[in-house]
C-alpha cells in the first residue's frame, strides 16, 4: 500500500445517532436541481436479455460510501446529483451524506462537510449547488434509504423508459420521497483521504476485447486505442460517454451481411463498461446502455473502474489503461476489502485502492481466451468481455440458424446449471454473453463450465423448439418515421445517401424495382425472432425465414438522436422494432404497436415484454390513424393481439432452402451486385475512402 500524510485531519468520531429513523419521515423536494434521480446498488439486475439495463449509480462507489457513512447498507436507495444538486426539506430531520464530485453544501445556509454524517434538524433545508471543481456527479445518502416502490426488483431510475425512482423521472419541484427505516449500523464520517479523488484527467482500466485485433482492428489500431489521450464529448449521458479521438483503424473493408461499415457485426450481448465502436466514434456504455447490439467492442470497463465514468465531463482527458484478468479481479478484491472499512480509522492512512494508481499491463491478450475447433459440429470461440462477462461465439461470422439454435440451447443450459453466481444471459445471432458476479461464480469458472456443456449439446437439428406466430399491425412509411428523418437531415447530416426516404435507399441498395417491391418482401415475410433489446425494452432483433426476403441495409452513420417508440427498421439483415423513444441507426420501414408494456397491461402481457426468441412476426397493413387508434387500445389493455403457438425444426427449414436454392441463389446475386454498386457509388463521390469508412 502507498501510505500518505498521516497528520490530515482526523475522522470525525461516530454521531450518537443510532436508532432508526421515525416511520412516515420523508423528503420534499424544493428544487429538484438539472438532474438528481433515486438510484440504488446493483440495480436492476436480471433482465438484460430482455433489454433493460441495471441503471443504477453510474458512480457507484460514492453511492455505496455515501451510504457507508449514514449507517445504510450499501445497497440502500440514495439521490444522484448531475451537475448540481438539489433544495430538500426534512420535515422530521435526517441524517445525510453527500460523497463524489465537490459541491456546495449547506443546511439552513450553515456550510456542511461532505464525507460526514450531517445531522439535519426537522423542518430544516439542504441546499446543494453546482460542481466547484472536476467531476459531474455525486450521491446523497439519506439515513434509513430513499423508500420508493421498486419496479422489476429494483428502485432505480431509468428515465428514458419512465420507470423506476419516482414515477420515473428526475426529481422537481413538489415531490415527497419516504424516507425508510431500515438500518445497518452508526453513521460515522470518511477518514481523510478515503473520498475518491476527482480530476479531470483519467486513467481507466480496461480489459481487451471482445473483438479486437487482428479480426476487426489492425495492431497497431489497437495500440491507439490504448494509447491515444481522449476527450470526453459533450453529448455523453448515463447511456454512454463519447470519445473524442481518432478514427479506429480497421482490419476490414466492411462487416458483410451485418451492415456496409466495418464496424458492423451480426448482434450481440453488450457488456456494461463496453467500448463500443458506434461507427467510428467509440462510446463507452453506461448503466442505462443498451443491451443488444450490432457493433464492435474492443475493451470492456473493468467493474472495479466503472464508478469513474459517472465522473467523467465533457473536456475531461481520458486514457485506457489495459490490464490483465488477474489484475481486474485482485482490484475488485480490494475494493471490497477497503469499502469493509471505508469508516474505520485507519493509522498511518493508507491509500485506497480507488486512488491507487494503475498500472498498465503489457500483455493484455486479444480477447480470445479459448477456441474448440469443429469437429462435427462448429467451432466456438470464448472472448473475454471484461471481468464479469464471457462472450460464447458460434461459427463464423454470418447469420447461420444453425448457429443460432445452438445459441438457444446452451442458453437454456446455463440458465439451469449455473447457478446462483449467474447474473443473466443474453442471446445474440450467434453468440451468448454470460454475465456472473465475480464471487460464487467467475468468468473462468464459468468457461470451465460451458465448454463442458458445448461439448454436450449434440445435433439439434430434429429437436423442436417452441415458437409462436404473431400478426402485428404496420404502418407502412409512418409519419414518425418521416418526422425522424427530417430531424436528422437538419440536425445531424443532410446528405447521407439514405436520406431523403429510407425505404427508396432499401429498394437501390438490394436491387429492387420498385418501391412495391420492398412494400410486398416486408409483408410477406416471416421473421424469427434471435434476440430481445437490440434497442431496449423488449425490442425484437429478428431476421425473415426466406433467405429472398431478407433485405440488406447498412445503418446510419453517425446514428441518428431520436426515434420514435415502436418504429419498425432494417439494419444489416435484421428487423428490428424500437421499444422506447431514443437514438437509432436502422433504415425506417413504419411503424407498430407496443412491445414494451410498464404495467403488463392486456391479454399478451404476463409480463412487460410482449415477444420471446424463436417467435415469428408477420405483419398486416394498417393505415397511420389506425395504428394510432390500435395504440390508443393497447394502453386501455384492450388490444387483442393475434398469436398462434407453433414450433421451429431446423430441419424442416434446411428442406425448405434445398428446394429453393436455385431462386435463393439469383436473389442473392442481385442483391449482392446492388450492394457493391451502391458502395461504388459512395467511393466515386469521394464519400467514403476504399474501406467502407467516411472521409474527413
Amino acid at each position: 500500500m502507498t501510505v500518505v500524510d498521516a497528520a490530515e485531519q482526523a475522522p470525525a468520531p461516530p454521531l450518537p445517532v443510532v436508532a432508526r429513523p421515525p416511520a412516515g419521515a420523508s423528503i420534499e423536494v424544493v428544487d429538484g436541481g438539472p438532474f438528481t434521480t433515486v438510484q440504488d446498488v446493483p440495480g436492476r439486475t436480471g433482465y438484460w436479455h430482455v433489454g433493460v439495463p441495471p441503471s443504477g449509480p453510474m458512480d457507484d462507489l460514492s453511492h455505496r460510501l455515501a451510504n457507508r457513512i449514514v449507517g445504510n447498507a450499501g445497497h440502500a436507495a440514495a439521490l444522484e446529483l448531475t451537475t448540481s444538486g438539489p433544495t430538500l426539506r426534512f420535515p422530521a430531520g435526517a441524517v445525510v451524506a453527500l460523497v463524489g464530485a465537490a459541491m456546495a453544501f449547506t443546511v439552513d445556509g450553515v456550510p456542511a462537510p461532505s464525507g460526514q454524517p450531517v445531522v439535519v434538524a426537522p423542518d430544516a433545508t439542504v441546499r446543494i449547488g453546482a460542481v466547484t471543481g472536476g467531476g459531474l456527479r455525486a450521491s446523497l445518502a439519506v439515513r434509513g434509504g430513499v423508500d420508493v416502490p421498486e419496479y422489476l426488483g429494483s428502485r432505480s431510475t431509468f428515465t428514458l423508459a419512465n420507470f423506476g425512482g419516482h414515477d420515473g423521472r428526475r426529481l422537481e419541484a413538489g415531490d415527497v420521497l419516504p424516507i425508510g427505516v431500515g438500518v445497518h449500523g452508526a453513521p460515522c464520517g470518511l477518514p481523510p483521504g478515503m473520498a475518491p479523488r476527482i480530476g479531470q484527467e483519467w486513467e481507466i482500466g480496461v480489459l481487451v476485447g471482445p473483438h479486437t485485433a487482428p479480426e476487426f482492428l489492425t495492431a497497431s489500431g489497437l495500440a491507439a486505442l490504448l494509447k491515444t489521450t481522449w476527450g470526453v464529448d459533450a453529448n455523453s449521458a448515463r447511456t454512454g460517454v463519447r470519445l473524442i479521438g481518432p478514427k479506429p483503424r480497421w482490419a476490414r473493408s466492411d462487416g458483410g451481411d451485418a451492415g456496409l461499415h466495418p464496424s458492423n457485426i451480426h448482434d450481440t450481448g453488450y457488456a456494461i463498461g463496453a467500448v463500443d465502436l458506434t461507427g467510428d466514434m467509440p462510446v463507452i456504455l453506461g448503466p442505462d446502455g443498451p443491451s443488444l447490439g450490432g457493433f464492435v467492442c474492443p475493451a470492456v470497463v473493468a467493474e472495479p473502474e466503472r464508478w469513474k465514468l459517472g465522473q467523467l465531463r465533457p473536456g475531461d482527458a481520458l486514457r485506457l489503461v489495459p490490464w490483465t484478468l488477474e489484475q481486474a479481479e485482485a482490484a475488485g478484491d480490494r475494493r471490497r476489502a477497503w469499502l469493509g472499512r471505508a469508516t474505520d480509522r485507519i493509522e498511518p492512512l493508507a491509500r485506497p485502492a480507488w486512488n491507487g494508481a494503475l498500472v498498465r499491463s503489457d500483455r493484455p491478450g486479444t480477447g480470445v481466451i479459448a477456441r474448440d475447433e469443429p469437429t462435427g459440429s462448429p467451432a466456438i470461440t470464448y472472448r473475454q468481455a471484461g471481468d464479469r462477462f464471457l462472450l460464447v461465439e458460434f461459427g463464423e461470422m454470418a447469420l447461420d440458424l444453425q448457429l443460432r439454435l445452438r445459441v438457444q440451447a446452451l442458453d437454456r443450459w446455463v440458465r439451469e446449471h449455473l447457478g446462483p453466481g449467474l447474473v443473466d444471459a443474453t442471446t445474440g445471432v450467434r453468440s451468448l454473453l454470460i454475465q456472473v458476479d465475480g464471487r460464487r461464480l467467475t468468468t473462468r469458472s464459468a468457461l470451465a463450465a460451458v465448454r463442458e456443456a458445448c461439448a454436450d449439446l449434440g445435433d439439434l437439428a430434429d429437436e423442436a423448439f417452441p415458437s409462436r406466430i404473431v400478426h402485428l399491425p404496420l404502418s407502412w412509411d409512418d409519419p414518425a418515421t418521416r418526422e425522424a428523418i427530417d430531424r436528422y437531415m437538419n440536425g445531424v447530416r443532410a446528405d447521407a445517401p439514405w436520406c431523403p426516404w429510407n425505404i427508396e435507399f432499401i429498394r437501390r441498395i438490394n436491387g429492387l424495382d420498385t418501391i412495391d417491391d420492398v412494400r410486398r418482401t416486408v409483408f410477406d415475410a416471416s421473421y424469427l425472432v434471435l434476440g430481445l433489446g437490440d434497442v431496449y425494452l423488449g425490442a425484437p432483433l429478428a431476421t425473415p425465414l426466406d433467405p429472398r426476403h431478407r433485405l440488406v441495409t447498412t445503418k446510419y452513420n453517425p446514428a441518428r438522436t431520436w426515434t420514435a417508440e415502436n418504429s419498425v427498421g432494417i439494419g444489416g439483415s435484421y428487423l428490428c422494432i424500437y421499444g422506447m423513444e431514443g437514438p437509432g441507426g436502422y433504415q425506417f420501414v413504419g411503424r407498430t404497436v407496443q412491445v414494451w408494456n410498464r404495467d403488463a397491461l392486456g391479454p399478451h402481457f404476463a409480463e412487460p415484454w410482449l415477444l420471446r426468441p424463436f417467435d415469428q412476426l408477420r405483419w398486416h397493413p394498417v393505415a397511420a390513424d389506425e395504428l394510432l387508434d390500435l395504440r390508443a387500445q393497447q394502453g386501455a389493455g384492450e388490444l387483442a393481439i393475434d398469436i398462434e403457438d407453433t414450433s421451429f425444426r431446423l430441419s424442416d427449414h434446411e428442406r425448405f432452402l434445398d428446394d429453393e436454392a436455385a431462386s435463393i441463389a439469383a436473389f442473392r446475386t442481385r442483391q449482392q451486385a446492388a450492394f457493391d454498386a451502391e458502395r461504388q457509388a459512395w467511393a466515386d463521390a469521394g464519400e467514403f475512402d476504399d474501406h467502407g469508412v467516411e472521409l474527413p
